[in-house]
């Protein structure tokens, strides 16, 4: 039973029980939800894991009536506090285990390093709480699909923090595609920011006051502290190292493969079979993930999918429209009678009519949301999956784990749909699992 229930239960009880005894039952304005308050039984506690900048999004909550965050936790004592200070003081934790154990937290925003996405995922689930879960899911295939545990065993609520789909141009977009509007789509292009290269091991530097590193790297090896290892902005290591990370083609490259997914899902298509990738990974200084990326993506139907870094995407010739479309990242749909791009910063149809259309573009409608953390509160209360649901994730993510896989093998991929491997390549399918340190397992 969920501990939003569990609230629910004892105010009920509670307030039945001071009746039977005779007792004063005047409760706050602030409990039965009058005069615009929100009462407690339909109000989520939320607990922020992780402090650093990701965390920012859950800021929305505090301006939500119907969410509170009442704990905070970071390995890093002074963001912890910080984010503590800004929701009001509320309890702060360096171990998320123990916020885990708070029985009147209902969910987790949780915004971690990605080698924590899952691992932290799997762990509230198991404690009864709902998640928002930072994009990309998982550092490895194998996360990915342990990840369904949550909603197919815990019967959590999961929110991916994909939040474009939550951009009503994204939306609109996809539709106008659902509905006809450019005819069968024929290809399909994406592409995200490329990665970063560089970064040193060295100097070691002692781990700061006030830092749990060891909880830091928890699954990831144990590696010496230094400043570009954990440094601020977007050559932050954690996106660029291995170890934490698969690198952009995941970190960004999962918003506009959402999009892609998004539309997928409604088709019924799952991901594509085979991947033939191309790319560059740094050899030199700390940061080893793919930087540039050209894979070839193949449907089961023979739709073709290419998926490239924003980069790569303007050298490569003959990608229809690629000249009128300057997004940093997109996904562009080709059909035989027109073309759709959508992207978090804007979209662009073909022929522009469509713009007009998009009001009303048919009976095939997608879910509707103006803010992603709030729809995830209204779906905590209501009990069911919001739109940006964890069997999505897990196929968008899958996507970029088999073209990263393509490049470091430097050969082709077949994806078994049914078996959920990759097949005809040992070596590859080995790539599907990574270790963790232990104590720390799946």
């Amino acid at each position: 039973m969920s501990t939003h229930t569990d609230r629910r239960e004892f105010l009920k009880n509670s307030v039945a029980a001071g009746i039977a005894a005779g007792l004063p039952t005047i409760l706050p304005a602030t409990a039965l939800g009058k005069d615009g308050a929100v009462a407690p039984n339909e109000r989520v506690n939320i607990g922020l894991i992780a402090c650093g900048n990701r965390s920012g999004a859950s800021l929305s909550y505090k301006g939500y009536a119907k969410s509170e965050v009442v704990a905070v936790c970071d390995p890093i004592r002074e963001r912890r506090l910080a984010r503590a200070r800004q929701f009001g003081n509320c309890t702060d934790y360096n171990d998320f285990r123990e916020l885990l154990e708070r029985t009147d937290v209902d969910a987790v925003h949780i915004s971690t390093a990605d080698h924590w996405h899952v691992p932290i995922s799997l762990a509230a689930a198991r404690a009864g709480k709902d998640m928002y879960t930072e994009k990309p899911l998982g550092i490895s295939i194998e996360q990915d699909l342990a990840a369904r545990e949550i909603v197919d065993k815990h019967k959590r609520i999961f929110q991916y923090g994909t939040q474009n789909r939550s951009i009503a141009q994204v939306r609109m977009g996809i539709e106008l595609v659902l509905n006809g509007h450019i005819g069968k789509v024929q290809e399909v292009y994406v592409w995200a920011p490329q990665g970063e290269s560089g970064g040193s091991a060295t100097p070691i530097l002692p781990v700061p006051p006030g830092f749990d590193y060891d909880m830091w790297l928890g699954p990831a090896p144990r590696a010496p502290y230094c400043a570009d290892r954990l440094g601020k902005g977007p050559r932050k290591g954690i996106y660029h190292i291995y170890d934490y990370a698969i690198g952009f083609i995941a970190g960004w490259g999962a918003h506009p493969m959402d999009q892609m997914q998004w539309w997928a899902d409604q088709m019924d298509l799952g991901i594509p079979v085979h991947y033939k990738g191309t790319g560059t990974i740094p050899t030199e200084g700390l940061f080893n993930t793919v930087t540039h990326w050209d894979v070839h993506c193949t449907y089961a139907d023979g739709l073709k999918m290419r998926f490239l870094d924003n980069q790569t995407v303007r050298k490569v010739h003959g990608i229809p429209h690629i000249e009128e479309i300057k997004f940093g990242h997109g996904t562009l749909l080709i059909g035989s009678d027109g073309w759709v791009v959508v992207t978090r910063g804007g979209w662009k149809v073909f022929p522009d009519k469509l713009y007009r259309t998009a009001k009303n573009p048919g009976k095939k409608r997608l879910i509707a949301s103006r803010n992603h953390q709030h729809h995830f509160v209204d779906c905590v209360l209501q009990r069911k999956q919001p739109i940006s649901n964890l069997a999505s994730a897990v196929q968008s993510d899958l996507i970029c784990h088999l073209g990263n896989i393509s490049i470091r093998t430097g050969r082709p991929i077949q994806w078994d749909p049914t078996k959920e491997m990759i097949v005809g390549d040992d070596e590859a399918a080995k790539l599907m699992k990574r270790p963790m340190r232990h104590p720390w397992a799946l």
